[in-house]
């Protein structure tokens, strides 16, 4: 039961809900994951990080779709290279502050 203090304009929309549901099933994958903590600190071309990985490229590039529709990280060409990087503060906050979570559980 709803606390009768929470008023309607408190509660996100069931857009912003299905919005925020999505988003977590995209950074609930392990591989996504690893993709999105390789790039945290820079950003790097498609071959780095299929090396960090250690993965194939036609995985990574998939699973950097996945992202990048998402609006998780963004892409910037130069020349034949593709160079990926976090699309904005907000994912590195988000994993951070889920990394410091699962930290004090521990």
């Amino acid at each position: 039961m709803m606390d009768s203090k929470l008023k309607n304009n408190d509660i996100p929309s069931i857009e912003q809900i299905e919005d925020l549901t999505n988003l977590f099933k995209v950074l609930g994958d392990m591989t996504r994951a690893k993709i999105l903590y390789t790039i945290e600190k820079g950003e790097l071309c498609v071959s780095d990080i299929c090396n960090r990985v250690d993965m194939n490229k036609s995985a990574v590039s998939h699973q950097l779709k996945v992202l990048r529709d998402a609006h998780l990280v963004k892409a910037r060409k130069l020349g034949k290279e593709v160079y990926y990087s976090l699309d904005d503060e907000h994912v590195s906050l988000i994993f951070r502050c889920a990394l410091e979570h699962v930290n004090e559980k521990k």
